[in-house]
């Protein structure tokens, strides 16, 4: 088992993450009666996919000796209705430090072969821009 999810009530959650025993707090948004005091679960979606984008370069970034630290992803989620769902993810990579065009497009391959983005729906349109300094 990886996690174990709690409702507390209010439309609330509490996820754990069994190994380390970190956990986060979920809440319904505004526009479908929560009070959107912390991430909705389909924001733990969205920015899922920046997150594991930034780890796998991280990866790879430590295999060709480079520092990524300082990255930083900025994620946008878009939603549809009928069935309520995540309809878009937009997810800007700001990558504040020079490499040469060999490295830059390893690093972007990396991040478009993470496993989130593999495992997201097709329906669900991706946008992905990488910012480099």
């Amino acid at each position: 088992m990886t996690s174990k999810v709690t409702y507390l009530g209010g439309l609330r959650t509490e996820s754990k993450h069994l190994k380390s025993g970190n956990s986060f707090i979920t809440d319904a948004p505004t526009d479908n009666n929560g009070k959107g005091e912390a991430f909705s679960p389909t924001d733990t979606v969205a920015t899922g996919l920046a997150s594991c984008m930034l780890t796998v370069m991280g990866i790879k970034a430590l295999d060709i000796k480079i520092e990524l630290k300082g990255a930083v992803a900025e994620v946008t989620k878009t939603m549809a209705s009928n069935p309520r769902r995540i309809s878009k993810i937009e997810v800007v990579l700001n990558l504040p430090f020079g490499v040469d065009d060999e490295t830059k497009a390893i690093l972007e391959k990396t991040a478009e072969t993470c496993p989130v983005l593999y495992s997201l729906h097709p329906d669900i349109e991706k946008v992905v821009t990488f910012n480099w300094q």
